[in-house]
This record gives structure tokens, C-alpha cells and sequence, in this order.
């Protein structure tokens, strides 16, 4: 696991199909540690997680339940997910306790709506950090650079436009995609040169 930036830690697994990675992320806070859309571990990282605890497991969208299974068993964290997406993440056998609403904070992170891949898929922002994690809404790819999955897996690309332009109302620096490469400076200006190709 390496610490992205301040008290936000990831770790990847490489996509071979995507050619590029998927990240989880564990978001230290005295309110309780946040782990987002947990990919793969080796033992040293669920080693780590396990040591600094675990207090809400928090999946942005349907396909991202991902490791949390096994990071709700080992840390005996609570796992949460929009309801509009709930039922999909149980039919792949993820276990889910708890509703994600927009809207709401869980510690320093606000739950943020980022419909169209599907219906249920949010973002989650700390503003007082300006740093927006996102899961399938946006990409980090090419590296530097945002973008999007391909329409084909989307339920609504037009809608999930709308979202990701919303997002800009947002102010952030640091984009942390649950796909593809972070970006830790000027990330709502690479988000906006994105959105600027949406036709209108």
C-alpha cells in the first residue's frame, strides 16, 4: 500500500482487459478509517488494513463490491452501497449492510451523485481537501488525463454525462478514480477538458 497523499492510502491490481489498473483506497480519519471500492489484496495489504482498522466500507457503484467481502470479514467493518445499485452488488455475492444516500457524510467524505453507468453510482468528495474519488463515472485514462468507459457498459451514457458534468460545480484537485491512474493536481481542469468533448 502506498500513501497517495495525506492519510489516503492505495493499492492496485492490474486489469489486463482494461490495460490499466483498478485502485482501492483507505481514507484515515479520526472519525473512523473509510476503505472505497477494496480491489484485490496481497496479504501485506489486507495485512496493513486489518492493522489500522476499518470503520465503513463504501462502494461507488454496482461492479465495485471487488475485495470488500473479505475486508468486512477480517476488519468487521459495515459495507454500504446506493440502494439503486444494492441489488445487483448482492447478486454477484457481495454482502451489503448499509445504504449510501446523496447527500450524506459519512466522516469527511459527502456522498455525491454520479448516475449513468448505473443507476445507483456515486462519488464521494472532501471538500475541505478538494479531492473527489470517483468509481466508474470517470477514468483515469489516459494517464494524466480523465475519460470515460465505453457506452457499451454504460445504462445511460447521456446521463452519466449530465452527472459528470455536474461534477464540476464541485472544487477539487485531486481526482482518485477506482480505474486508471490518479490525478493529484489540477484534476478538475483534466475533467473539464473531458466533459468540453461531450456533444451538446
Amino acid at each position: 500500500m502506498q500513501e497517495i497523499v495525506r492519510d489516503i492510502f492505495t493499492w492496485s491490481w492490474f486489469s489486463k482487459p482494461h490495460g490499466y489498473n483498478f485502485n482501492g483506497y483507505l481514507v484515515c480519519h479520526s472519525g473512523g478509517n473509510l476503505c472505497i471500492d477494496p480491489v484485490e489484496l496481497t496479504e501485506e495489504a489486507l495485512a496493513e488494513i486489518i492493522r489500522r482498522g476499518v470503520s465503513r466500507i463504501l462502494i461507488t457503484n454496482r461492479n465495485h463490491s471487488r475485495a470488500a467481502n473479505l475486508v468486512r470479514e477480517r476488519t468487521g467493518a459495515r459495507t454500504a452501497i446506493h440502494p439503486a445499485d444494492a441489488a445487483h452488488a448482492r447478486s454477484q455475492g457481495a454482502e451489503i449492510d448499509d445504504e449510501l444516500q446523496v447527500g450524506e457524510k459519512i466522516g469527511p467524505l459527502v456522498v455525491a451523485a454520479a448516475s449513468g453507468k448505473s443507476p445507483g453510482e456515486v462519488a464521494l468528495y472532501w471538500s475541505e481537501r478538494k479531492l473527489l474519488v470517483v468509481g466508474d463515472a470517470v477514468i483515469g485514462n489516459p494517464p494524466g488525463r480523465c475519460g470515460l468507459l465505453g457506452e457499451q457498459v454504460m445504462d445511460d451514457p447521456p446521463r452519466l454525462r449530465t452527472s459528470v458534468r455536474a461534477l464540476l460545480d464541485l472544487d477539487f484537485d485531486t481526482l482518485l478514480p477506482g480505474d486508471g491512474k490518479p490525478i493529484l493536481q489540477g484534476a478538475r481542469a483534466c475533467l473539464k477538458e473531458l466533459v468540453e468533448t461531450f456533444p451538446r
